[in-house]
């Protein structure tokens, strides 16, 4: 299959850079994709950039030029007060936006031409490696262009969302092309912080040292179980 794998930060992708089999890099629009394989699977990697706008621009040039398959977004987020905590992983069944409003007559969330929750690969969401593990959570994550550091900003979120379990800065951009361009998406996150906390800074840049072993393996998990 071929598959396109998006990461927002450098940070990421120099994580899931040593998988990549026969890389070979290609840059287009001023993006570099590396190419290569994963397995039996024929792969392009690439960093977008964080927020919405540099995700959308990175997911449309993806699709447009190299045609995948599936789409897959994987990288950190935050924590939303729920009881997905710093480590656990979130495999987002559904993805909404926490800052688009299109004025009366539309729902908070709902994108123009779109559904105000954006539905993921069900047969990715339902493969068993991603329930063999109780700090592994599936359902609601949430993305706007604001890094959520504060707890009135996750109190704000979770007053339109009550079930969101975490926010990021790219999923729903990058599951709003995939959806118009009716493209396969999974989305699966590892959370970093807690917004809110008095160490929330220190917990985000302390959490790189733990990443690898909380996401790389349930990628590699995925690939090998599709």
């Amino acid at each position: 299959m071929k598959i396109g794998i998006i990461v927002a930060m450098g940070k990421e992708m120099r994580l899931l850079r040593p998988m990549i089999q026969l890389p070979s890099l290609v840059t287009i629009n001023d993006i570099p994709f590396t190419t290569g394989k994963i397995g039996r699977h024929e792969v392009i990697v690439m960093q977008c950039g964080i927020g919405k706008v540099n995700a959308a621009i990175g997911t449309l040039t993806l699709i447009e030029n190299f045609h995948p398959e599936l789409v897959i977004n994987t990288g950190v987020a935050g924590g939303a007060g729920s009881e997905a905590e710093i480590l656990d992983v979130v495999v987002a069944e559904q993805i909404a936006y926490h800052d688009v409003w299109c004025g009366p007559g539309t729902e908070w969330g709902e994108a123009a031409r779109c559904p105000k929750f954006f539905l993921t690969d069900t047969e990715l969401n339902d493969l068993p490696c991603l329930y063999d593990d109780p700090r592994i959570y599936h359902g609601l994550l949430c993305t706007g262009d604001i890094f959520v550091s504060r707890e009135e900003e996750v109190a704000r979120i979770r007053s339109l969302y009550p079930e969101v379990l975490a926010v990021d800065m790219e999923s729903g951009a990058i599951a709003q092309v995939c959806y118009l361009k009716n493209v396969r998406f999974f989305c699966l996150r590892v959370v970093s912080d807690t917004p809110g906390g008095a160490d929330n800074i220190a917990q985000y840049e302390n959490f790189w040292d733990d990443a690898p072993s909380h996401t790389l393996s349930l990628i590699s998990k995925v690939l090998s179980s599709i």
